[in-house]
């Protein structure tokens, strides 16, 4: 009898477990919606109130948009040469200093006579561009690929030269625009006027320049070498001559080995071109950008801010007095 008893036992318990468990389910949705009856009861009643702060924000946030200034900025895209990113970020580092000081004697010293401190800041960080830590990770990985030798460590020189010369965004805030530009502009020829990096600037393009001339030099000999083992071959009208030729008393040489060393050198004088064009200043003005106006986020706009502000100043009075009002019931 007890083992017939059992499984009547059990499925009566499993109904009474599920008919507690809608019950509880039945009683959350039904606080949950006199929750909701309450805030909608709560909105209704206080509907012309909320409207009217609402519209008084807006208006006092239009107002203040046309009374106070507007910020400006003025974005610069600049690359260190010559090493020189950390003396970019502590010349700026010492100009922004000055500016919270309001230091009229230092940049009076670098021809800035006239200076509104209102709204003026200054700003440095390096561009980024998409995916650049994915490349380095993978650039690292292919150089751990590799023995320890000192070509390698002439490629990771290199790179570590090159990851200095990202880059960089300087950045100008100010509230008057013909103040602000002037500022920046002078700010600018200040950075680029340092005596250290204009003679190393001085001492490389000279050596770029004597570069260049010898490679045309040694191109022009190559060439030579090239024309003279063609005529050979053709007025012999022999192909037996090989890939070598023999220079007087030298040992052969390798004809496609010529063609790549002509090659590097072609490479190598637009190398050091490019690099005389960009190496003008210790740091190369890439783009001097135009005044704008500082955009803001939706909420930061006093027009959308000033009825954020009252209606959560009403809410907030709203809920003191409820709390209060419950207190007192419990007492």
């Amino acid at each position: 009898m007890a083992q017939n008893q059992s499984p009547n036992t059990q499925n009566s318990s499993d109904e009474i477990d599920l008919g507690q468990l809608f019950q509880l389910i039945g009683k959350g949705f039904n606080s949950l919606f006199r929750v909701l009856l309450k805030i909608f009861l709560y909105l209704k009643n206080n509907i012309y109130i909320l409207i009217g702060l609402v519209i008084l924000g807006l208006a006092i946030g239009y107002g203040l948009n046309k009374i106070i200034s507007k910020k400006l900025k003025t974005e610069v895209i600049v690359k260190p040469q010559m090493e020189s990113k950390n003396y970019l970020y502590d010349v700026i580092s010492e100009i922004q200093s000055n500016i919270l000081a309001k230091d009229t004697l230092f940049f009076n010293s670098i021809g800035i006579n006239e200076i509104d401190f209102t709204g003026l800041e200054i700003t440095i960080n390096r561009v980024l561009t998409e995916s650049s830590t994915e490349r380095d990770l993978q650039f690292l990985e292919l150089l751990q690929s590799f023995e320890n030798t000192d070509a390698i460590a002439d490629i990771v020189r290199a790179e570590l030269q090159n990851k200095s010369s990202f880059n960089h965004r300087i950045t100008f805030f100010y509230k008057n625009v013909e103040k602000g530009s002037d500022f920046a502009n002078r700010i600018m020829s200040y950075i680029n006027s340092n005596k250290y990096f204009d003679g190393l600037l001085r001492v490389y393009r000279s050596n770029a320049t004597n570069r260049i001339e010898q490679n045309k030099v040694l191109l022009n000999q190559v060439d030579e070498i090239i024309k003279n083992y063609t005529n050979t071959l053709a007025s012999k009208n022999e192909s037996s001559l090989g890939e070598r030729i023999i220079l007087d008393n030298q040992e052969q040489v390798n004809i496609a080995d010529l063609f790549e060393y002509k090659n590097l050198l072609i490479r190598d004088i637009e190398t050091k071109k490019i690099e005389l064009e960009e190496r003008t200043n210790p740091v190369s003005l890439i783009n001097f950008g135009k005044s704008q106006q500082v955009q803001k986020s939706f909420f930061a706009k006093k027009i959308f801010l000033v009825p954020s502000i009252l209606l959560g100043m009403f809410f907030t009075f709203s809920l003191l007095r409820y709390l209060n009002k419950k207190s007192k019931q419990l007492h």
